[in-house]
């Protein structure tokens, strides 16, 4: 009787392990989803406030006159930041790309000082650009403005293509994580339809027969959304390390948004998987048991 004791107890624990495992694995699969739909729109004004517009100045602007022209651009609303690039600066990263000097055959600079503009979010797009540019070349210091307008419109329509693939890929991973998670807790709880058919015959009532499932469900829950979250923290963590500028894109805001997420899932999940299933075998006959 013991031996037969110890084997039960042996069996299922290893159903909660099981369990444990798989909906950690889930819930890894959804904050990796969840993480890259809150990144989304982070990585899109990171890429949009990366791009540089070039404001090109005459031969005649001196020093004093850009940082004068900088300091009124600043006051801008488009503005986020703006460096300033003298003729000697273009003349010598250019001569360090090309691997020689431009001035030597041609007896003079070729390059103009500059102004290289970082423009905020909001402003990156086609038409904003397209009035920031003429109230630019406007100023008397201001000879041209150049800025990649393909890029621009290319960089806008890819990150939207990307969030749209995402928040599907996350409607239809939710859907199968409930699928999953739900057979692995039906398996369970059809390992022991015959004890809950039983307590049902001695008039235990269907919230005393739940009760422990549900409770079993909890405690899984929380279990594998505490280790999903580990993991996916470990991820981050590690991105971190590599690439420092990651921290612009997966700020802790969106740590703490994915990691509310994976534990309120993973907790609805067992909880209602629990609940349905232990139903499920609440409502069958002594005969239906025997079929099923």
């Amino acid at each position: 009787m013991r031996r037969k004791k110890n084997a039960t107890r042996r069996r299922h624990g290893m159903q909660v392990v099981t369990l444990c495992i798989s909906t950690t694995m889930v819930l890894i699969l959804l904050g990796i989803v969840a993480l890259s739909v809150l990144t989304a729109h982070n990585l899109s004004n990171y890429v949009k406030e990366n791009l540089t517009v070039t404001v090109m100045l005459t031969d005649s602007a001196s020093v004093n006159d850009a940082h004068r022209l900088c300091r009124e651009l600043y006051h801008r609303p488009y503005a986020r930041n703006i460096d300033y690039v003298s003729k000697e600066q273009a003349l010598k990263e250019q001569s360090e790309a090309m691997g020689s000097d431009p001035s030597e055959f041609l007896g003079m600079n070729p390059f103009v000082a500059t102004l290289e503009l970082q423009l905020k979010s909001d402003y990156a797009n086609r038409d904003s650009l397209l009035w920031i540019a003429k109230e630019l070349t406007r100023r008397p210091l201001v000879t041209d403005v150049a800025y990649q307008e393909d890029l621009m419109d290319k960089v806008n329509m890819n990150l939207q293509k990307i969030s749209l693939v995402l928040l599907v890929l996350a409607v239809l991973l939710t859907f199968i994580s409930y699928t999953l998670v739900s057979n692995t807790v039906r398996l369970r709880v059809y390992s022991q339809r015959f004890l809950i058919h039983t307590m049902k015959l001695v008039g235990a009532s269907w919230y005393f027969i739940r009760r422990p499932f549900v409770r079993d469900g909890l405690i899984v829950g929380l279990v594998a959304a505490l280790l999903a979250c580990l993991l996916l923290g470990g991820g981050v963590w590690t991105l971190y390390r590599y690439e420092p500028h990651m921290t612009e894109i997966i700020t802790w805001q969106v740590l703490v948004v994915t990691g509310a997420v994976v534990f309120l899932f993973g907790i609805l999940i067992t909880l209602l998987c629990s609940y349905i299933s232990v139903n499920r075998f609440l409502r069958m006959s002594a005969s239906e048991l025997y079929k099923s």
